[in-house]
């Protein structure tokens, strides 16, 4: 009976360590290995395969869900889901001009970060080291109530 009593006080404690937080959480430091979980499918409308024309070239990035451990923080090291980003671009001729979707998914290029406080707008970064370390920040939202252009 002891060991059972200490078995379900272990199993109360872990996951009581273990806090879960909603995306949108803000103005607070995770605790170490916490989660920040799409808890309202927020990301899910993004993700798939988005299709732009900008300077006669097409543009295909492909948005993914993952959770990704954010062991930049040392210490405070957590878990969230994020939104990753891979992209192809091919010209007006039919030429691919670069291609980085079939990189493992904790390669991408493009990174999610948050919602941004207070907007409907989603933050992400690029970084590629493939580059000279070619970095921005990107901003993305949805322009119609269908949730069907970005």
């Amino acid at each position: 009976m002891k060991n059972i009593f200490l078995l379900i006080l272990s199993t109360v404690a872990i996951s009581c360590l273990a806090q879960t937080y909603p995306l949108r959480t803000y103005g607070i430091e995770f605790p170490k290995d916490s989660y920040q979980k799409d808890i309202n499918n927020e990301l899910l409308p993004y993700e798939g395969t988005w299709k732009g024309i900008w300077d006669n070239k097409t543009i295909y990035i492909t948005f993914k869900r993952i959770k990704y451990y954010k062991s930049v923080l040392g210490y405070r090291a957590y878990y969230a889901d994020i939104l990753i980003g891979k992209f192809k671009v091919i010209d007006a001729n039919g030429n691919v001009l670069f291609n980085n979707t079939n990189l493992a998914d904790d390669n991408a290029k493009i990174n999610g970060s948050n919602f941004i406080k207070d907007e409907d707008k989603y933050s992400l970064y690029y970084i590629d080291s493939d580059l000279c370390n070619t970095s921005g920040r990107i901003q993305i939202n949805f322009t119609d109530s269908t949730k069907t252009k970005l």
